[in-house]
This record gives C-alpha cells, structure tokens and sequence, in this order.
C-alpha cells in the first residue's frame, strides 16, 4: 500500500467512525440484535465490524440512549437494543447537526 492510499484509507475510517452513532440510532426504533442490526447497516452500504458495533451498543446503553433486553426463546439467548427516549432526543439533534454540517461541506467543496 503507498503512501497515499494508506493516508486515504486512515482518513476514510476516521470519517465513517464519526458517523456511526448517528447510523446506529437511527436503526433501533425497534429492537434489534447485533448482528441482524450488521446486516441492517450493511444493505444500506455502511460496514461495520463487530469488533467495533458490539462495543458501541454497550456504551451507548451505558449513556442511557439504548436500552437492552435479553431474549432466550429459541436456539440461543440474544440481546436486543432499541432506542430510549433519551436517545431519541439525542438522535433528533444529530440528525439536525448532520444536515447543518452537510450543508456546509457542500458549500466548501462546491459539488466537487
């Protein structure tokens, strides 16, 4: 990998891991596991790895945005997160901080 690419690549990540708050909470009006909530994401074009997912639902439910319940019906016992109220208000002001900052990044770079 050269020099550019690599530098590429590192930005591109910084800039995805930015949004991935954002992503997540707008997924979970109703519950969903980790890895249903993977394959969510990634229809829509957005990869995530679990090493990176599972860590964040946690401390988004230790934040008091998610809430989690455990479900052992069936084969296996999963986890499911879905929004809390206090994430909903959160995700509202990202979600108008996201268009702002949209916005402005259209300016700058003129539709290039």
């Amino acid at each position: 990998m050269d020099k550019h690419e690599e530098i590429f690549n590192n930005l591109q990540q910084e800039m995805k891991r930015g949004t991935l708050v954002l992503a997540v909470l707008s997924q979970l009006d109703k519950p969903e596991y980790g890895y249903s909530l993977m394959g969510i994401l990634e229809e829509e074009g957005l990869q995530i790895d679990q090493n990176t997912l599972y860590p964040l639902l946690r401390r988004l439910e230790k934040q008091g945005m998610l809430e989690s319940i455990w479900n052992v019906e069936g084969s296996r016992p999963r986890r499911y997160y879905k929004i809390s109220s206090l994430g909903i208000s959160v995700r509202q002001n990202l979600i108008s901080e996201w268009k702002d900052l949209n916005k402005v990044i259209e300016n700058l770079i003129g539709g290039n």
